[in-house]
């Protein structure tokens, strides 16, 4: 294998059913501009192996794992791994940084499109969308005084984490006149207040917020974060509301919450499991809405995850650091400059 040649690998999971990708008319010119090799990998595998990694410099990562065993092997060579997108779970992070491998992600990609989900959802459960959407079809056109919706004014809208989503959706719910509280512990109150934001104790959102939305990532602190007892503080008018990661939220937990008509209903993109279980319980109640992952997977998310994934990929391949950078303490590993200095 020519090592010469800035060599990037595309995981087989962007290609649509018929083999074509709208990925081509975002990285091939890119790349091609940039005289850099790019390709996509042979199998479509949930984790990527040590074998498929090893003749690459650089890999394109939509929805594929990365753990320690992936690099395990030749892994001289391998100086990126850039995600399509913010969520890094399947990614072992420590791994990556003790092989001398860059990871990235693309917040500047996802940061609107994810808002503007956020918003649909709290839109449609407001409104009661899909009840009387179902209504209309059976004809029970006047049958809706059963399903008043719910007026945002004067509302509270709460964030469970206010980083880069969590910012933009405040921005963009600022017309509707609602109240905005956050919990984020690695928020400061100037910080919080600076956005018109008051800054308040889990519990304090849990209790108060008529939307409760899961912004934060999944990490070992926010698994399992909104258990049970969280769920059990929300007023029953309340909605859930989960576009970051389904581990977050005990499942069963909200499952049992909904069922009973504790809170009023929820909007789910994320599950525990996904794809989630035709047999699921939460799939056929009333007051959920439920997507596959996927709500926020517009031409807007593409193109802005594609550009920021290519940015950094031609950075690595130009020797530089590129911007957003999950472990930076890879920054100065010695494995990582030689392979930039190839």
């Amino acid at each position: 294998m020519d090592k010469s040649v800035f060599r990037i690998g595309v995981t087989r999971d962007f290609l649509k059913p018929d083999g074509s990708c709208d990925l081509d008319n975002i990285a091939g010119p890119r790349f091609d501009a940039a005289g850099l090799h790019w390709e996509y990998l042979a199998e479509n595998t949930p984790v990527l192996t040590a074998t498929q990694v090893q003749d690459y410099d650089a890999l394109l990562v939509l929805g594929a794992g990365i753990t320690a065993e992936t690099l395990t092997g030749e892994t001289d060579r391998l100086a990126l791994v850039a995600r399509f997108g913010v969520g890094y779970d399947k990614v072992d992070v420590e791994a990556c940084t003790e092989n001398g491998v860059l990871l990235t992600i693309a917040p500047d990609g996802v940061r609107r499109p994810v808002a503007t989900s956020i918003m649909t959802f709290v839109l449609s459960l407001s409104h009661q969308l899909l009840i009387k959407d179902r209504l209309t079809r059976a004809g029970g056109w006047r049958n809706t005084q059963g399903y008043m919706g719910m007026g945002l004014v004067d509302r509270t809208l709460g964030l469970v984490g206010m980083g880069n989503i969590g910012k933009e959706v405040f921005k963009l719910a600022k017309p509707f006149g609602m109240r905005h509280i956050t919990f984020d512990p690695y928020v400061t109150p100037a910080e919080a207040e600076a956005a018109g934001v008051e800054l308040v104790a889990l519990d304090t959102l849990m209790q108060t917020a008529d939307f409760v939305c899961v912004c934060c990532p999944l990490t070992e602190e926010t698994r399992g974060l909104i258990d049970a007892r969280c769920l059990g503080l929300m007023k029953p008018t309340a909605y859930l509301i989960n576009t970051a990661r389904g581990p977050i939220v005990d499942q069963g937990a909200l499952t049992d919450a909904l069922q009973n008509r504790r809170i009023q209903g929820a909007g789910l993109d994320v599950f525990e499991q996904e794809p989630i279980r035709n047999d699921d319980a939460l799939l056929r109640l009333d007051n959920v809405i439920v997507t596959p992952h996927s709500i926020c997977w517009t031409d807007e998310c593409f193109q802005g995850n594609g550009k920021s994934a290519c940015e950094s990929i031609i950075s690595v391949a130009s020797g530089q650091i590129p911007a957003w950078v999950v472990n930076r303490a890879v920054i100065e590993s010695p494995k990582l400059q030689q392979k930039l200095a190839r």
